[in-house]
């Protein structure tokens, strides 16, 4: 069996047509949801990308892997998603980005450049084709095409909508990803990670026309002044995060954001055509999510960050060809700690005990399983305060203040603020996260159901098992009596 692992950066769940919105055609994404099962109720379990990643890779909640901002390092203790692949006899093989930052212990001094960048390669994949932050190797390809194209991601993101969509980001790391496959045999592993929809929000070629500013749907418009947290507050202060007050550009940024999904949509059908020709569609496992969502507007903001779901509710397809599960839709919540334990589970491995998700199988089947009522994500906001902590930890400990976790069930989402505030929504009433929960008596339940998940998955590597002659507990395989 092959494996192909693809991540869509910031794709939030509802702008894709197999998710039911009505304007979006994404007929790849539709083809493989139908033959394969959708999670419709996916979520990431942090913001922005390296955190998400970090959750996704490991299996972890970011309570337990720390990854907390682009720019924490990812200790090297933790097993991931590439590791497990060699444990199945695969050789992981990266298209794209990890965004995860070498582990200082492994380090080969202060001076090692490594350190000063979180843009690594997740320990256990050989390189394909390897795309930086500042996408390097397509800005080389768009010179050598002979436009003048400045290096840097953002300048050349934005220059997307003047250049042919063949030329865009998207497709050129499609085609790297397809000289590959084109010379494998079979038993492959491929992870090919998109950064599009990622902002800027700037559709390649003619995808950047494909829809009309004015068919879109305007955002969800933030609570009063006095009605909304401190954190929002902020929020909506800082330009990189805050949507556009005009309506024509709040606009003109959906459309683009739709564009570049329609865009992704079509290279991804270039995959499927691709292997369909080599006659490996039907052996070949594939998994689509996101590492986040993006705010497009709603609640003021854009971007991925915050408490809101719209950063955090992301595209979710399992497609096994072995299965008979075709058109599933999965209702119950899923999340990307799941995606680890879920793969273990069809390559036959052992579930490490590292893993804080569940394995989605019995979903995929249809069975009457217990399964969460609740999911939960995190933010950590504490990099916004590095810089200027004037005081070395332990003596300051105010650091571990700035952060957010959330749990969201049926019919109640719960915020809780590292400083001790919190909010509560009735989203049972309101969909919208606009009206608060006042009975204290429903607080109190939400606050417990915190607390329990929070408990539940206290890092457990080492905690089932007691050094004993008969070994209890679980234990690994090759180390039991």
């Amino acid at each position: 069996m092959n494996v192909l692992f693809i991540t869509l950066d910031q794709f939030r769940a509802d702008s894709y047509g197999a998710q039911g919105h009505s304007l979006v055609k994404t007929p790849t994404l539709d083809r493989l949801a139908r033959e394969g099962v959708r999670l419709a109720r996916h979520f990431s379990q942090a913001a922005p990308c390296a955190p998400g990643r970090a959750a996704l890779y490991t299996g972890t909640y970011q309570m337990n892997n720390r990854v907390v901002a682009n720019g924490s390092p990812l200790e090297d203790r933790f097993d991931n998603i590439a590791r497990l692949a060699r444990r199945g006899g695969y050789v992981p093989t990266l298209f794209g980005y990890t965004d995860q930052g070498l582990d200082p212990n492994q380090a080969t001094g202060c001076d090692d450049p490594r350190l000063d960048s979180y843009d690594g390669i997740l320990p256990g994949f050989a390189v394909g084709h390897y795309l930086p932050e500042s996408q390097a190797t397509w800005v080389e390809y768009l010179r050598d095409l002979g436009y003048d194209v400045p290096f840097g991601w953002a300048p050349a993101l934005r220059g997307e909508s003047d250049r042919p969509a063949e030329h865009s980001l998207t497709g050129f790391l499609t085609t790297k990803f397809l000289e590959w496959l084109e010379v494998q045999e079979d038993g492959w592993f491929a992870h090919v990670s998109f950064l599009r929809p990622h902002p800027p929000y700037a559709a390649a070629g003619e995808y950047s026309h494909l829809y009309d500013p004015a068919d879109v749907e305007l955002p969800i418009v933030p609570v009063e002044v006095g009605e909304r947290h401190p954190l929002h507050e902020i929020a909506l202060g800082i330009a990189y995060c805050a949507a556009p007050q005009e309506e024509e550009a709040m606009r003109h940024l959906r459309a683009q954001y739709y564009g570049m999904i329609a865009e992704v949509d079509f290279q991804l059908g270039r995959v499927v055509a691709a292997l369909e020709e080599r006659g490996e569609l039907e052996d070949t496992l594939i998994i689509i999510t996101s590492d986040h969502g993006d705010q497009l507007g709603d609640h003021g903001l854009i971007e991925k960050l915050g408490f809101f779901p719209q950063s955090y509710h992301i595209v979710g397809i399992w497609r096994d060809p072995r299965t008979a599960n075709a058109g599933r839709v999965v209702e119950h919540f899923t999340e990307n700690v799941d995606i680890a334990p879920t793969l273990a589970a069809a390559l036959g491995l052992e579930i490490p005990a590292q893993f804080d998700g569940r394995v989605m199988t019995p979903l995929f089947e249809g069975r009457d399983v217990q399964w969460r009522t609740s999911v939960h994500y995190e933010w950590d906001y504490r990099s916004m305060f590095i810089a200027g902590a004037t005081q070395p930890w332990p003596l300051d400990r105010s650091l571990s203040r700035h952060n957010l976790a959330v749990s969201l069930t049926e019919h109640t989402a719960y915020v809780q603020f590292g400083d001790g505030s919190f909010l509560c929504f009735d989203v049972a009433t309101d969909p919208t996260w606009r009206t608060p929960v006042d009975d204290l008596n429903r607080v109190l339940v939400a606050a417990q159901d915190m607390l329990a998940w929070r408990q539940e998955h206290l890092g457990r590597t080492f905690t089932d098992m007691l050094l004993e002659p008969d070994r209890p507990g679980r234990w690994p395989a090759q180390l039991r009596r």
